[in-house]
């Protein structure tokens, strides 16, 4: 039996799997991440969460499970601030001199 070959990702799935906007995906991912955790932690229902965000039970079921495709960063960032959560974008020049990237933090 031959030895698997293991490769180091990048630290980006999206990017690994090759999407054209990976950092976007990601970006989306860890914002949904965050919602999902905090309706969580809160204890809310998917039907009172649903209607705090003003989408119907079937979206925010597909949202929370990976399916955020539809959903522009400010739609997502949107539903961050509803759940009292300040959201701030921070922009430095790039350590490097490469494209800029996007990323996501909670403090």
């Amino acid at each position: 039996m031959a030895a698997e070959k293991i490769e180091a990702g990048s630290g980006n799935v999206f990017a690994d799997v090759g999407f054209a906007d990976a950092d976007t995906h990601l970006l989306k991912a860890g914002i949904v991440a965050r919602i999902d955790k905090i309706l969580r932690r809160r204890r809310l229902t998917d039907k009172r969460a649903a209607k705090l965000f003003d989408l119907s039970h079937e979206e925010l079921s597909r949202l929370v499970r990976g399916h955020f495709r539809k959903y522009s960063v400010e739609r997502l960032l949107h539903l961050l601030t509803i759940l009292g959560q300040d959201v701030e974008i921070i922009t430095h020049t790039a350590k490097t001199q490469r494209q800029g990237r996007l990323s996501f933090q909670v403090v």
